[in-house]
């Protein structure tokens, strides 16, 4: 009899715990759906017994990714400024030793172009022949829109007499070759100058060749009111 007492009270205890266990599986997934939905609460223990909070969320600052600006490449770059110059730009710049972005009077290159080779005439003023001051005149009223009288010595007289370290395109330079002014040419660039030779023509020389340097007087900037 007691035996039976014992076993009873055995399974009732038994079957007491495992609807208790059963109980508090019913109520956890209230918790957790709250805990978990989201990451939105968290449940923190207090004197008042455990309370769900929100998640405390921190907020960073978006930075905008920096526009990136498309450079030209150095290869591009070069293309477009070798197609923005000239035939004549190239060719004289190669003659004067220069780089060719500094010849930019297009007007003097197209005039010494339709010049250049003509061959020397004393007196002569046209294609068939030309001699030095008569050149110098026609290159200042076509390309500067300006007049200077017909003969070396002449022009000499007009002219602001400058040194050869200050001479600038468009300048003329003049040169002792008989006893007296004699020769005239106009000065380009780097030391050059263009002018009509008695045994060359229409030609460019340097102004540091021996026979140019030894005749050298001096150079000559023709002002606008002179004429």
């Amino acid at each position: 009899m007691k035996k039976l007492v014992l076993l009873s009270s055995f399974c009732f205890l038994f079957f007491s715990v495992l609807t208790a266990v059963g109980q508090s599986s019913t109520n956890t997934p209230d918790n957790a759906t709250a805990s978990t939905t989201g990451n939105t609460y968290s449940s923190v223990f207090t004197r008042e017994g455990m309370i769900n909070i929100p998640w405390a969320t921190e907020n960073k600052e978006v930075k905008k990714p920096t526009p990136v600006v498309q450079k030209k490449s150095i290869l591009k770059e070069t293309k477009e400024i070798i197609e923005s110059l000239s035939s004549l730009q190239f060719k004289y710049a190669m003659m004067l030793n220069v780089n060719v972005e500094s010849l930019k009077n297009v007007a003097l290159l197209g005039f010494i172009d339709d010049w250049f080779g003509t061959r020397y005439r004393y007196g002569g003023t046209t294609k068939k022949g030309i001699d030095c001051s008569a050149l110098t005149g026609s290159l200042l009223a076509g390309v500067y829109g300006l007049s200077v009288p017909r003969t070396a010595r002449e022009q000499y007289k007009v002219v602001e007499h400058i040194k050869k370290e200050d001479l600038k395109e468009g300048d003329l330079v003049f040169f002792n070759t008989k006893g007296y002014v004699s020769h005239v040419g106009l000065y380009l660039e780097n030391g050059y100058f263009l002018h009509a030779s008695t045994k060359k023509g229409v030609t460019i020389s340097s102004l540091d060749e021996d026979y140019y340097a030894r005749t050298f007087i001096s150079g000559g900037r023709i002002q606008e009111n002179k004429n």
